[in-house]
């Protein structure tokens, strides 16, 4: 059967905690369902050693374990899993169309849960030197850097993580933030091992490197003062930005370029639901995203019966 040949009753868009809890409601509620995920089960979720704040997970769960459990849930539940990249959609009319680069897919109702990606600092050769040196997750590379130095940029809670990974493997770990204090939450700061040395009041300005890196550049935010500090590696946890490019043009975005959807997950375009990070909303955890799949399968089965 080709993949035109089928009309799915929802397809999701991601493979994190929202797509895949999507997936398994919308499944059990009897409608052919599947999920659309480019790379890792998980999304970002995938990439984080320890989530503490989960209910019912006293001892706390890796974020790849978390997300292999959540798949499964919606394999049993009867959901299907499509792994492409997606490269265009159209979201107008009664049937919703999916393009990817394993062919096109077609549905009744479209969840959108593509999530986040990580931010970059946006300076020269950040992206030439992206895996020489300068990485986005701290779970996926510390490995490289046993007993060696890296820096992480960053105050917030996935920096602190980031810095307290580091720290088990690296010989010395330097926490650069460009604020006189951390944001992230009491019991994160509290994790932060006394060995991570902290550079506050801090930007890096500049990235050494003769094909890999060797050094980045501080400057004191206030005084504009610059320092060199050598390095084996970057690691960068400034935050997240939402993966909503391929619905520009069609849903309106704000100006961070979140989806400005409401709590029932209903965009602007009938059968077409937002749910998870991409979503504009005070609080982006793993719970409020799995919160926000519930009920966008819900307002998907709805939709659905009303539109027969």
């Amino acid at each position: 059967m080709s993949a035109m040949s089928k009309v799915y009753d929802v397809l999701i868009l991601g493979g994190g905690p929202a797509g895949y809890t999507a997936a398994m409601y919308a499944a059990r509620a009897g409608l052919s369902t599947a999920v659309i995920e480019r790379l890792n089960v998980g999304g970002q979720m995938a990439l984080t050693d320890q989530i503490d704040n989960y209910p019912g997970m006293p001892e706390g769960i890796d974020g790849f374990t978390l997300g292999q459990a959540m798949k499964e849930g919606a394999d049993r539940a009867g959901a299907e899993s499509i792994f492409a990249e997606i490269t265009a959609v159209e979201l107008q009319g009664e049937i919703k169309t999916v393009h990817t680069d394993e062919g096109s897919f077609t549905a009744g109702a479209l969840i959108l849960a593509t999530g986040t990606h990580h931010s970059h600092l946006g300076i020269e050769d950040e992206e030439l030197l992206t895996g020489r040196g300068v990485h986005y997750c701290a779970t996926c590379d510390a490995m490289f850097y046993r007993n060696k130095t890296v820096v992480v940029v960053g105050g917030g809670n996935s920096a602190v993580a980031a810095a307290r990974v580091l720290s088990r493997l690296s010989k010395k770990v330097i926490l650069v933030h460009r604020r006189d204090s951390l944001r992230a939450g009491k019991a994160e700061q509290a994790s932060v091992p006394e060995t991570v040395e902290l550079r506050m009041n801090s930007r890096v300005t500049k990235l050494i490197h003769e094909g890999k890196l060797q050094a980045v550049m501080i400057a004191d935010v206030n005084s504009g003062a610059e320092e060199r500090i050598d390095c084996d590696g970057l690691f960068v946890s400034i935050g997240q930005s939402p993966n909503t490019q391929l619905f520009a043009g069609q849903l309106h975005l704000d100006e961070k370029g979140y989806l400005p959807v409401g709590e029932d997950t209903h965009t602007e375009i009938p059968g077409v639901f937002a749910a998870g990070d991409l979503r504009s909303k005070p609080l982006r955890q793993v719970i409020t995203a799995a919160a926000d799949g519930a009920t966008a399968a819900h307002e998907a089965e709805l939709y659905l019966s009303q539109s027969k």
